[in-house]
């Protein structure tokens, strides 16, 4: 009885550890829909134009390697744009609305065009064409 007991206390003890590695390696996600909600609303022509659901976190985070999932720490041309103007997970509309249109005068990927160049023409804004 006391060895059963025993085994049943380590036991215990191991799974209670394994839990709290296992929940201590996972980050918490920090998704921000208000972003994407406020670039629909401001670019219609590119939601026209993307009808395929590729207007995601994508827009503004790379893909990770081999998937169509994105890097939460890599940012493309454009996101990197954004997070320079924008203090991170903002949730004021006007603010992000203005972060948008902040960054539309700089260079996107593609010579000689603006993101503001690349929205207007409907396209996605880290688009390299």
């Amino acid at each position: 009885m006391r060895k059963i007991r025993k085994l049943r206390m380590a036991l215990a003890v191991c799974l209670t550890l394994a839990v709290a590695v296992l929940v201590s390696g996972f980050q918490a996600a920090e998704a921000r829909p208000q972003y994407r909600t406020q670039f629909l609303k401001q670019y219609e022509e590119v939601k026209k134009n993307n009808p395929s659901g590729n207007l995601t976190c994508l827009v503004c985070h790379d893909k990770k390697a081999g998937g169509d999932s994105y890097d939460t720490k890599k940012h493309n041309n454009y996101g990197t744009a954004i997070k320079d103007v924008i203090e991170m997970n903002e949730k004021k509309a006007d603010k992000i609305q203005q972060a948008l249109k902040d960054v539309e005068p700089k260079d996107s990927a593609i010579k000689g065009k603006t993101f503001g160049d690349l929205l207007k023409e409907g396209k996605l804004p880290a688009s390299k064409e």
